[in-house]
């Protein structure tokens, strides 16, 4: 698809949490190249600089160092942030933690610390961008769940909720934000080639199982995320609203 297709994001402002991480660099990009403005929440310090290399000589973006952990500290910030650049048209919450172990391991601390990051972050970045987008009668609000709510995998019991909340919160906000003008989907990303994969210990096996369960006989590209969230960002998508798409080589069909 091409960039044309998008020229509704032009002089928009995307708050993108996880933005410089593998299934947010392409996006980020490709955002700045409509002319949005975005602004990237992420904290790894290597990435973000691979980020801030990748995006020289387009205009438009900043970078947030904010810790989705702290809550506070995270409003504090991007109220600040909101108030920088006239507040945020489109929220993308795809920041996440994956820990991966058996369920009886996990101390109820760690399972709210994922909980904290995944979905209470992207609760604040919400509420954050609310005002604005009711002020101006239109946003896209973007969750990023994962193909592991269809039962993929074991031993991600806190990540798989995590994602079952914000699918049910897409929901929620779709039917509440609506009369706003204010669209809320969810993607639901297969397996693409990111950090995350590094949790298998047989990667071989990984990979065959992926190709066993695709439709289509090739790994994800960033460039697929990327078509898509700008799609759902874009005013062509103002009528769709509280769907979960999957996008994942056919692995999973509604």
């Amino acid at each position: 698809m091409s960039q044309d297709s998008f020229g509704s994001l032009a002089g928009r402002t995307v708050l993108y949490t996880g933005a410089a991480g593998g299934l947010g660099l392409q996006t980020t990009l490709s955002l700045l190249r409509t002319g949005a403005r975005v602004v990237a929440i992420d904290n790894d310090a290597a990435k973000v600089a691979a980020l801030r290399e990748a995006a020289a000589g387009l205009e438009g973006l900043t970078v947030g160092t904010l810790d989705l952990g702290d809550l506070a500290a995270l409003r504090s910030g991007l109220d600040a942030l909101s108030a920088e650049v006239g507040g945020f048209d489109v929220v993308i919450n795809n920041a996440a933690i994956y820990p991966s172990k058996p369920f009886v391991d996990y101390s109820i601390e760690e399972m709210q610390r994922v909980q904290r990051i995944n979905v209470d972050a992207g609760i604040v970045c919400v509420q954050v961008a609310l005002p604005h987008m009711q002020a101006v009668g239109r946003g896209r609000i973007i969750n990023v769940t994962s193909v592991t709510l269809s039962g993929g995998w074991a031993e991600l019991a806190p990540y798989v909720q995590s994602k079952g909340a914000l699918l049910g919160l897409t929901r929620a906000w779709a039917r509440e934000f609506g009369k706003h003008g204010i669209t809320v989907n969810a993607i639901s990303p297969g397996a693409f080639p990111t950090d995350a994969e590094k949790i298998h210990a047989d990667f071989a096996a990984y990979e065959k199982r992926i190709y066993d369960h695709q439709a289509i006989q090739r790994r994800g590209a960033p460039e697929d995320i990327a078509n898509l969230v700008m799609f759902l960002a874009s005013d062509a998508a103002s009528f769709i609203t509280g769907q979960a798409i999957n996008i994942d080589g056919g692995w999973w069909m509604n």
